[in-house]
């Protein structure tokens, strides 16, 4: 049998904790409190939240919130106040370097601060503001920097937005890219779309892209201009809360039919290119 990866008795752990899709807003359908977290996250997954003292997080506040949610499950090991909450350093332009690729000096020692307290012997807990840490998501540096302390990373099962909105699409899923955010100029994106259809026709590949809820709707007609009527594009929206939907036609379709789309909620398009 293979051996499995040991962590030095006098090394903590990096946990990925994963995080609801809700972004802490009001259920619309309801008007009342944030779903249950038990509704979204695996027991497993709060527990461990709930015994953490170390975190690494991209917005302290939004974290603090997590917190209370989890807190109302399962009491938390010390009071929020006494947590110990460190904030990601906001990426350059274009996605943080060194993941993956050339080492960048100054974003490893940066991600070694973060993770300070893991090497003194403390369990630290990573977050996003939503969905899985590291996946779209620029807590993928502190991951890397983690193996490259020789500390353990630990996973926790949790809701993926870009994951659900493939399965519920209908489109090939054993071939799928997520390629991020479009450009906002109108002219990039336009020729980003049509590039990226080219591909997926070419691979019979999915694409996956989100955007700030607030241009949902430049997004989506954007889609509907530029890609092929053939094309099948699917719209998921407002994952795991209670008026969350998915849907996918041909563009053609869709262009014929009228589709308000909240600029509040977030929402993953993808299409499939025939």
């Amino acid at each position: 049998m293979p051996s499995t990866p040991t962590t030095a008795p006098d090394k903590g752990r990096l946990l990925l904790i994963p995080n609801t899709l809700d972004f802490g807003c009001l259920d619309g359908a309801e008007g009342g409190a944030p779903p249950d977290l038990r509704e979204v996250l695996p027991m497993g997954a709060i527990t461990a939240a709930a015994g953490l003292t170390h975190w690494i997080a991209e917005n302290a506040k939004t974290t603090r919130a997590f917190l209370k949610r989890v807190n109302d499950i399962a009491p938390l090991s010390a009071p929020i106040q006494a947590l110990n909450i460190q904030v990601l350093p906001r990426p350059s332009k274009g996605g943080p370097k060194g993941a993956g690729g050339r080492a960048d000096p100054q974003l490893e020692r940066q991600m070694a601060d973060l993770l300070a307290p893991a090497l003194a012997g403390h369990d630290v807990g990573l977050i996003s503001e939503a969905g899985l840490p590291a996946v779209a998501d620029p807590g993928a540096a502190v991951v890397l920097a983690a193996h490259r302390l020789g500390l353990q990373v630990l996973p926790l099962s949790g809701p993926s937005s870009l994951v659900l909105a493939l399965a519920a699409s209908g489109l090939h899923g054993q071939s799928f890219a997520f390629v991020g955010y479009l450009p906002v100029d109108a002219q990039e994106r336009a020729q980003r779309i049509k590039d990226l259809e080219q591909v997926s026709r070419k691979a019979h590949q999915t694409q996956l892209v989100i955007e700030t809820p607030y241009r949902n709707t430049a997004l989506w007609q954007a889609l509907l201009q530029h890609l092929q009527g053939s094309t099948l594009l699917s719209v998921s929206c407002g994952l795991t809360l209670a008026q969350g939907w998915s849907r996918t036609d041909t563009v053609e379709r869709w262009r014929k039919q009228a589709l308000t789309l909240p600029d509040d909620i977030p929402t993953v398009f993808s299409w499939l290119a025939a």
